[in-house]
């Protein structure tokens, strides 16, 4: 019997040592895994916020204001002909009074 209790202890434990060696395992694998995920939302935290996406918020600024720059001239410009047009309307529908040659000529 006590031969038999030794095997059964020794069976426990070698279960235990396995058990322990999955768990470990599995605490290896998950740190790993997490260590992955953490670097992963770095370099994406770096591609939303870093330089290179400040660079393009400036230069999307640049270009926005570029943009309301060109409207507003465009704008002017337009309102500019509106008004050499309608002073082109004002100078073609004038036309002076038709002089009439006295009787008798020169």
């Amino acid at each position: 019997m006590e031969a038999e209790a030794v095997s059964e202890a020794q069976a426990e434990a070698a279960s235990a040592k396995a058990e322990a060696a999955n768990a470990q395992a599995d605490l290896s694998s998950t740190e790993a895994f997490i260590s992955h995920l953490k670097l992963e939302i770095e370099k994406l935290r770096r591609q939303l916020y870093g330089p290179r996406s400040e660079r393009k918020a400036r230069l999307l600024e640049q270009m926005e204001l570029q943009l309301e720059e060109l409207e507003a001239a465009a704008t002017e410009d337009e309102l500019a002909a509106e008004k050499v047009a309608a002073r082109t309307q004002i100078v073609q529908s004038f036309k002076p009074p038709e002089r009439t040659l006295p009787a008798g000529g020169y």
